[in-house]
């Protein structure tokens, strides 16, 4: 399905999440660094799990509200809230008030509120595009997205440590103007049949909207499919969640000089955070250039092997990660690593579309989105755990966790392909 084809809601939403895309990976990457020199390494895995807690509740209202609401209501007041909370996190990094509290409040606040857009989001794509082009669908939002790794964290590495206060008013900014444009832009797309039964209880006490709420979740996790599923997201995400979070830290206190090129007596050389940035950019060039590729080239494959595959190589591309001291030994690790991530990206948001039933689909899509809001709940305790056990270990860790969601997703297809027999 080429874009051109699209409906109007999926281009502006392709504009102008990739405007703040941009801006949000100029600093995102290198808040685990600011989290550990102000806080230190104990405090900012604890503090990060605290904020991730809430966005696993703010996905799972998300949603249910955008099944409730509508999903251009959610996605516009969620835009909103994400402008207030990088607008608090900017004024605790500017030049007359330094309060990381602050920061980490406003942080907060905007991972809330991101936690709450997403479900609204991918329903939104699933309500207005045919089942056989969702995979390239996801896969085309999912490459737009990584056109922004690349170019962010290479301003961030530029920009950021000095003007860290400049480009999170920045990213308020692009954050209210988004909220305005989808306010005024975006038509709904929530099913008339689904919203004139959401509009036939609106007269119910709010414990009874709860009460209902909580019961349909109860509904996804009898679905021993999509649970399995969820589980082995939660494991495998404490992989692909480490790039922003364990990566930089290694990278900075492992890495005190890494040569890129050298000619005779010249030498092309970065400092630890400095080659982060490279790392994170060659990861999202590597996504631009190859997910609808890759897509492509998977689509013929069973899902199976597809989610088993991804899942191997995120094993393997982490513990590569750990084990290396140089530029390229780096590069090739975040390659492997990348292309686990080109595996999962198009395929696993279609398959969840597939189980999901159309009254249930904003509440499928939350639930699914647990595979990122728990794993990041968790993923921050890789921090701590590297004063006690180290890095190498931790990466070891880290990769028998990968391997365990492809054992968990093959029982996951077995018993998905008894149920469809």
């Amino acid at each position: 399905m080429k874009i051109r084809d699209w409906d109007s809601n999926l281009k502006i939403r392709l504009g102008g999440e990739a405007a703040f895309n941009v801006i949000f990976w100029t600093f995102f990457p290198f808040l685990s660094i600011y989290f550990t020199r102000e806080f230190g390494k104990g405090w900012t895995g604890v503090l990060l799990v605290v904020s991730q807690l809430l966005s696993v509740f703010a996905n799972l209202l998300g949603g249910y509200c955008a099944d409730r609401f509508g999903r251009k209501r959610m996605m516009v007041f969620a835009a909103y809230g994400q402008a207030v909370g990088y607008g608090l996190f900017a004024a605790a990094a500017s030049p007359w008030l330094s309060m990381p509290i602050l920061g980490f409040t406003g942080f907060t606040m905007a991972s809330f509120f991101g936690a709450l857009y997403w479900p609204a989001s991918q329903a939104m794509v699933a309500d207005v595009v045919e089942e056989k082009d969702q995979a390239s669908v996801f896969a085309i939002f999912y490459t737009a997205a990584n056109m922004a790794v690349v170019v962010g964290p290479l301003l961030g590495s530029i920009l950021y440590e000095d003007n860290p206060y400049t480009v999170l008013v920045i990213a308020a900014i692009i954050c209210m103007l988004l909220a305005l444009f989808m306010n005024y832009r975006l038509q709904e797309t929530l099913p008339e049949k689904l919203a004139e039964r959401k509009r036939s209880n609106a007269g119910d006490p709010w414990y009874r909207s709860v009460a209902v709420q909580l019961r349909d979740y109860k509904v996804i996790a009898t679905d021993r499919v999509f649970l399995l599923f969820t589980i082995a997201g939660v494991l495998l995400s404490q992989t692909f969640m480490q790039l922003d979070l364990l990566f930089p830290v290694f990278l900075k206190e492992t890495i005190q000089q890494a040569t890129i090129f050298s000619f005779k007596d010249w030498h092309l050389e970065v400092t630890g955070q400095q080659l982060f940035g490279l790392i994170v950019s060659e990861n999202g060039l590597l996504v631009a250039l190859f997910t609808v590729l890759v897509t492509k080239w998977i689509v013929g494959f069973r899902d199976r092997y597809i989610f088993i595959g991804g899942a191997l190589l995120y094993a393997v591309g982490i513990q590569m990660f750990g084990l290396m001291s140089t530029f390229w030994g780096f590069t090739l690790a975040i390659a492997i690593f990348t292309l686990a991530e080109l595996m999962s990206a198009g395929p696993q948001q279609a398959f969840i579309a597939r189980l999901a039933p159309e009254e249930m689909r904003g509440q499928y899509f939350a639930a699914a989105s647990l595979r990122y809001t728990l794993g990041r709940t968790l993923s921050p305790l890789t921090i701590p755990l590297t004063s006690w056990i180290g890095f190498t270990w931790t990466f070891t860790l880290l990769a028998v966790l990968a391997a365990l969601s492809a054992v968990i997703y093959n029982m996951m297809f077995n018993l998905f392909d008894k149920q469809s027999a």
